[in-house]
């Protein structure tokens, strides 16, 4: 039998018990959740639901160690410790899994993820942080496996830079850097490579964390023999342990279904992690899985008669109740009456949340009948009309889709009418579409006065004898300036402390501003994002840097479904403004080819994509990022660190517009569009043509994402009548993307006297040698025959052919 758990204050023992029975009916009220929520999906309420019947106990352990300012990073099954910290009611469940897209009733991403994913909100409704230091915090979950571990690794380093950094704002952020990090995780996971990286930077790093493993012995269907050497994640992870000669880890092993071992367990991590910044492993074993993985199949499929037996006399609310009973804390009645009561709170909360989602859309649904019905009576198409209302009224349960789709498609049998009825009908769908689609569409950036687009410019001004300098110089005391006024900003990264990066954009600072400020990194860039956005959560300003362009690729994911949707998947009330430094363009070498602009454009929506020509440019970049709430990647280019550039007089105050793109060359005969390295490129070209009477103007890009928000690409295509696009990424890459924004976003096809033209690189990468470059790139040659092809083509006379 379980002993009684010593509690870290002294209290009675009837409090004692209240405190038990209030445990038990927190793990009663989640796997009744459970249950109902399964069946919600199968009959057709709910799309698809993954549950967290069977972690219910280890869960409440993790509650009452978490303390307010604490952070979690978890998922999907850990709705027990929402519901035990007071941040998930039985009506916000159940309007999850609905998806109700009213984030009043359904706060953890309104309807914009499944259910299971769990937040709090970090920001105030102007988006300024709430103070984190008095509240549970839960950074926003997303569904890829293993994916919530990088995260949280930033997440636990924050409290260490909050504890040893001087002159940090902390206020609203931290308390002496005490928060603790606690991660979970589900045992079939642990095989994911961001597993392993996040738990072995995270004992380089010696941060504050704790990693829950829930470990049922299953991944999905698959047992742990198929996943886990030794099929013991605690076992092959001993070499972490620390000892008396080594950092490491602590790592802590308890059954899932001992109660009273838990608590103890979970309040020693709490203490180690808090206390000496140490990481802490919990390896949580004989834990089970009632319902299966999800509402998608039947464990019965996989799990033998034998297991299926165990699972039933370990499941850990059983456990919990047999404790109860047998240590006098309450009788069988007692926990009985318990039950039903629960039982019948979670269905009455259950259809409490459905009205509260469904009602709205039959009231959508009764308006739309009712112009219907007007529309139908003036209407030479009645009989047609007619019968889309009365399809739409024999729907009990619409959905949105249901009902814009009927008011579409009515709308086609009134095309060639003129009537009040019908421009009624005209209007209500434009409304319907301009109140509803934000609630899909919205946040993807900040909607704030703090978005990145709405800081203003400041050119760089120049004295009369100002130097010539290196533009990494320009780079470095620019980044002087940032960590000499903004104590809050830091940057890590491969070779970004000591030798100050790679190309010296960073020389000295580490010894001027500190080991933890300029850090270097293991070789781990999915784990080096993770920092960045984990520290960005809660507050701080990191710079991540990945060393070349190329490397980003190993990131990506975690760029693309964690960063990039931060502050669109908790509806604006998370935001991770995370810069991400990395250097490319025009290199030479399949691995350092520096093309991935066309694969990176498609998969970071949320993030800005910045592509400065030079490093003053650059420098301006990073300012204006610094006051803004957005996350960005700012590509500079590697083969710019050695040119020169003035010294401007205001280095620090720069500010690079983003969304905006520059002329940098006025002309009249042809717009040329490019970017980075390959921007100099053409604008050499551009002289060149200039000697043979061809005046082309040429437009810095300077931002992808966003893309010349002021449309000053189709005013200069209105004044020259043709376009060319030159890019070095693959062909139908960011080439295509930019064509795209400038046919179709800003209409620019009307002023066009020819094709519009794209020239990019060849579908390959460069060759190693130093010719692989010219044959795999646009060169100047390539781009002054391209663009004289075109003009022969608009006046063969004037320009001969050339070959």
């Amino acid at each position: 039998m379980q002993t009684i758990p010593k509690t870290k204050n002294d209290i009675s023992f009837d409090d004692f018990k209240a405190e038990v029975i209030n445990d038990f009916k927190i793990a009663t009220q989640s796997r009744e959740c459970s249950l109902l929520g399964r069946r919600e999906v199968l009959t057709g309420k709910a799309k698809f639901g993954i549950f967290g019947d069977g972690k219910e106990v280890p869960q409440l352990a993790m509650a009452k160690a978490f303390l307010k300012g604490d952070w979690r990073s978890g998922y999907y099954r850990d709705q027990t410790f929402m519901m035990a910290i007071g941040e998930l009611t039985i009506e916000q469940f159940f309007a999850g899994l609905y998806a109700n897209t009213n984030l009043e009733l359904e706060p953890m991403s309104a309807g914009r993820q499944m259910g299971g994913h769990f937040v709090t909100h970090s920001l105030n409704k102007d988006g300024d942080w709430k103070d984190l230091t008095k509240q549970y915090n839960s950074s926003a979950d997303i569904s890829p496996t293993a994916a919530q571990m990088p995260r949280l690794l930033g997440l636990a380093q924050a409290s260490k830079i909050f504890r040893n950094v001087d002159n940090i704002d902390t206020k609203k952020f931290s308390v002496n850097g005490n928060e603790v990090a606690w991660g979970t995780i589900g045992n079939a996971s642990t095989s994911e490579g961001l597993f392993f990286e996040t738990i072995n930077a995270a004992g380089v790093l010696q941060v504050p964390m704790v990693i829950s493993i829930w470990d049922d012995e299953y991944g999905i269907s698959v047992h742990a023999k198929h996943q886990t050497t030794k099929e013991n994640i605690s076992e092959i992870l001993k070499g972490f342990q620390r000892d008396d000669k080594h950092k490491g880890y602590e790592i802590l092993r308890v059954k899932g279904w001992d109660y009273a071992n838990l608590m103890e367990t979970y309040q020693e991590a709490s203490t180690i992690a808090r206390n000496e910044h140490v990481p802490v492993l919990i390896h949580v074993s004989e834990l089970t899985q009632p319902q299966g993985h999800s509402t998608s199949g039947s464990h019965e499929r996989y799990k033998d008669a034998k297991r299926l037996e165990w699972e039933t006399q370990h499941d850990c609310n059983l456990k919990l109740r047999e404790w109860i009973i047998e240590s006098g804390i309450a009788t069988n009645e007692t926990l009985i009456k318990i039950e039903r009561t629960i039982k019948k709170d979670v269905r009455e909360a259950k259809k409490k949340a459905w009205n509260a989602y469904l009602n709205p859309i039959l009231k959508e649904k009764q308006e739309l009948i009712s112009i219907l019905t007007q529309v139908a009576s003036s209407s030479v198409n009645n009989v047609f009309i007619s019968k889309i209302k009365e399809g739409l009224a024999h729907i009990d349960e619409p959905t949105r889709k249901d009902i814009l789709s009927s008011a579409r498609k009515a709308l086609r049998y009134v095309i060639g009418e003129t009537s009040t009825e019908k421009q009624q009908l005209s209007n209500w769908v434009n409304n319907f579409f301009k109140n509803v689609q934000p609630e899909f569409s919205s946040h993807l950036y900040s909607e704030t006065n703090r978005s990145n687009t709405l800081i203003k410019e400041v050119k760089p001004t120049y004295n009369k004898d100002a130097a010539l300098v290196d533009a990494r110089i320009i780079l470095r005391d620019n980044f002087d300036a940032i960590f000499s006024n903004h104590p809050e900003t830091l940057i890590f990264g491969e070779d970004t402390g000591k030798i100050g990066d790679v190309n010296q954009g960073l020389e000295g600072l580490q010894e001027k501003h500190g080991e933890l400020r300029v850090a270097d990194s293991g070789i781990r860039e999915a784990t080096i994002l993770g920092q960045g956005i984990g520290m960005a959560l809660r507050g701080l300003r990191p710079i991540a840097e990945i060393q070349y362009l190329d490397y980003i690729l190993y990131a990506l994911q975690i760029i693309s479904d964690d960063l990039a949707t931060v502050h669109y998947r908790t509806k604006g009330k998370q935001k991770a403004p995370l810069i991400i430094r990395t250097r490319g363009h025009r290199l030479e070498g399949i691995w350092h080819s520096g093309s991935q602009m066309g694969g990176i454009l498609n998969l970071v929506r949320g993030v800005n994509v910045l592509v400065p020509r030079n490093m003053t440019k650059a420098a301006g970049f990073y300012n204006t990022l610094l006051q803004g709430d957005d996350p960005a990647i700012v590509v500079e280019c590697l083969n710019g660190y050695r040119l020169k550039e003035i010294m401007p007089n205001n280095l620090s105050s720069i500010k690079t517009p983003i969304g905006v793109v520059e002329t940098v060359k006025e002309g009249t005969d042809i717009t040329l569009v490019s970017y980075g390295s390959t921007l100099r490129i053409v604008e050499q070209t551009a002289k060149d043509l200039l000697a043979i009477g061809i005046d082309a103007e040429v437009i810095d890009v300077q931002s992808l994402l966003p893309f010349d928000l002021n449309h000053d690409i189709a005013k200069s295509i209105s004044k020259t009548n043709r376009v060319m696009v030159i890019d070095e990424d693959v062909p139908g890459g960011a080439s295509a993307y930019i064509l795209n924004e400038i046919l179709n976003i800003q209409n620019a096809y009307q002023y066009l006297d020819g094709q519009p033209k794209t020239l990019t690189a060849k579908a390959h990468r460069p060759a190693y040698g130093n010719d692989g470059d010219y044959f795999s790139k646009p060169s100047a040659e390539d781009i002054f025959e391209a663009v004289y092809d075109i003009m022969h083509e608009a006046n063969p006379a004037g320009f001969p052919k050339l070959r």
